[in-house]
């Protein structure tokens, strides 16, 4: 059977889009949770999943809660180690890094984490946040040149008059405040990839679009490859050029969002699209709806993990994992019954 990865080879034209900065290639991630010495128990959080994120493009990981989404943010970060697979940035193996080269691609890779108020020490100044990183990674800047470069990075992220900014501390910011923080300081040593790990969801809606707005503007001009995770497959559509589509650690979805989301091929995709508001919808009431969680998957199980809640699901689905097809140019499914 083909692994994710070769779905991905063929996926986007080669013509068109720019050669890979970041690579997950056929990545398995199991952790132990029980069992014993003998017979270990092991959940699979990840299973064979390979994609690419290009410069100047995003790519929206979609899928629920314990899809495995930030787990594939920390791979990509090297935060996890993958069990089989690997992580490439430009053509090498991260696993294969050197100390010094390592430190490279800390700069080069940068996340931007969920929580805002989490993610930023509460004792230090919004001055001192920045101002770390930077003496850290870019060493050519000294004296007035680092503090300089803060206020640019604030005002680049919108948070005005920046000198004001510079002397606060988180809390006495708003959350859509330290979300721009927090973005800065991943802007701060000049990255060429963003795991932007739903950094809008802790955020009221009216704040959101900003964020969403200032990623896209980063993007485009510093060309920014970005992994942008999500729950919500809509917004997706708006800010990403391409869509992959996570269920229990396996890629079942990817394409160009506009193909996916307008016509998408998966049970599960379908799901996630009739779950966004939409008044001018009428949704029918199934009688035979099944359990809405997601499996504990196990190293030993078998099958398509969506297949306990999938209305087209037959024996075969079961007790076989489907390969990729191909639904149109660049847009691939896993599913037996497309």
């Amino acid at each position: 059977m083909p692994s994710s990865s070769t779905m991905m080879t063929t996926a986007q034209p080669v013509a068109k889009i720019p050669d890979s900065l970041l690579k997950l290639v056929d990545a398995t991630l199991d952790f132990a949770i029980g069992g014993n010495m003998f017979k270990p128990k092991v959940l699979r959080a990840l299973s064979g999943v390979s994609f690419e994120l290009h410069a100047g493009r995003s790519l929206a990981l979609v899928g629920e809660s314990g899809s495995g989404k930030s787990t594939i943010a920390r791979v990509l970060s090297r935060i996890y180690q993958p069990s089989s697979g690997k992580v490439e940035f430009g053509g090498q193996d991260i696993s294969t890094l050197r100390k010094s080269e390592l430190a490279h691609f800390r700069e080069d890779v940068q996340m931007i984490f969920q929580d805002p108020f989490g993610s930023l020490n509460q004792t230090h100044t919004v001055g001192y946040i920045l101002e770390r990183p930077i003496k850290l990674h870019r060493r050519e800047l000294k004296g007035a040149d680092v503090q300089n470069h803060i206020v640019e990075l604030l005002e680049q992220v919108g948070l005005t008059p920046a000198k004001d900014f510079v002397r606060r501390r988180p809390h006495e910011l708003s959350g859509g405040q330290r979300q721009r923080v927090a973005i800065a300081r991943a802007l701060s040593v000049q990255p060429k990839v963003l795991l932007a790990d739903e950094p809008t969801s802790m955020l009221d809606v009216s704040v959101r679009l900003g964020i969403l707005n200032l990623l896209e503007e980063q993007k485009l001009q510093k060309n920014l490859a970005t992994l942008f995770i999500t729950h919500d497959i809509a917004t997706a559509r708006y800010f990403a050029e391409d869509t992959a589509v996570l269920y229990a650690g396996h890629l079942v979805e990817q394409g160009p969002s506009e193909h996916i989301t307008s016509r998408p091929q998966h049970p599960y995709t379908k799901l996630l699209i009739d779950s966004v508001p939409n008044p001018d919808r009428r949704v029918a009431v199934s009688t035979e709806r099944k359990a809405a969680d997601i499996p504990l998957w196990t190293s030993d199980k078998i099958g398509c993990p969506f297949a306990a809640r999938c209305p087209r699901a037959t024996s075969i689905c079961s007790h076989e994992m489907p390969e990729p097809q191909s639904a149109q140019t660049g847009h691939f499914v896993r599913c037996h019954h497309v």
